[in-house]
């Protein structure tokens, strides 16, 4: 990415100082979080957070893909929305209230579901994917597009009070295939609605995702490449499970089978809602 630099307002300083006195940062390092862009696929527990903070740290471009509407349930842990905003869609409540925090971000809202037709399009013209979906035939998807068109990801999920989060260099390091090759089977796995969670969590896993992208963005720090770090709310603590490329990997690997994007279908898996919860790493 070409860097030109500009000179800050006084408004921008003030607005970003505690980040600009950062040596990891500074200007120049400014100027490169205005001139990239986010994708965030789904403005749910997880995507509310990192939403919040990218746009507070000055991301240019936010993209927030969500067709759902604001329910009563939602609120305890999805943090953009309020009880004014029920029935509302989310991502229309997202783009407004991310413009009220942050004027200066550009937030493209986009009122659909990712499909194996759409996301390539979609991932178009972004610098980095944020993947706060709630089901798991979509983690799927966002990870072989963002493999397929070489777009780095952030993948992160929350249930009870755990939750992991992963970075993804595309082609470099493990892909979320390599971690969890096949999707569950229906019922091997318990989704936020059936086991429950806590919306603390979901901000941690969230703000974790947003800490994630940020590095990424920046090229500094050690992002979670080639580390699967899980978080235990309940125990207060964190541990890393080392992880690698797999060459057998069927989308990254070295004789790929995936070459094109496909709806991943596996019993209960393309319909069933799995808000936040994860396949259990092989």
């Amino acid at each position: 990415m070409l860097i030109v630099l500009k000179m800050l307002t006084k408004d921008q300083v003030a607005r970003y100082s505690r980040q600009l006195i950062l040596p990891e940062v500074g200007v120049k390092g400014q100027e490169r979080l205005r001139q990239s862009s986010v994708l965030i696929i789904g403005a749910g527990g997880l995507g509310s957070p990192a939403a919040l903070y990218l746009a507070a740290a000055g991301i240019g471009r936010l993209g927030i893909i969500d067709r759902e509407v604001v329910a009563l349930s939602n609120l305890h842990r999805q943090i953009l929305y309020g009880t004014e905003d029920l029935g509302r869609l989310k991502s229309d409540v997202a783009g407004q209230r991310l413009k009220l925090l942050n004027p200066e971000v550009e937030v493209e809202v986009i009122q659909d579901s990712l499909v194996a037709e759409t996301a390539l399009r979609y991932l178009r013209g972004y610098d980095l994917v944020l993947d706060g979906s709630d089901n798991i035939a979509t983690r799927y998807l966002v990870n072989d597009a963002c493999v397929l068109s070489g777009t780095p990801l952030v993948y992160g999920g929350v249930v009870r009070f755990q939750g992991q989060v992963m970075a993804v260099r595309p082609k470099q390091s493990a892909c979320f295939r390599c971690v969890f090759p096949e999707p569950p089977v229906s019922g091997e796995i318990l989704s936020c609605q059936e086991a429950g969670v806590i919306g603390a969590a979901a901000g941690i896993v969230g703000s974790l995702m947003a800490q994630e992208a940020i590095k990424l963005l920046l090229g500094i720090g050690e992002p979670l490449v080639d580390r699967l770090l899980v978080f235990d709310g309940f125990m207060s603590r964190c541990r890393e499970v080392p992880v690698r490329r797999n060459p057998a990997c069927a989308v990254c690997g070295e004789s790929p089978t995936i070459r094109q994007l496909v709806a991943v279908e596996r019993e209960g898996c393309v319909e069933t809602q799995q808000e936040g919860a994860w396949p259990r790493s092989r």
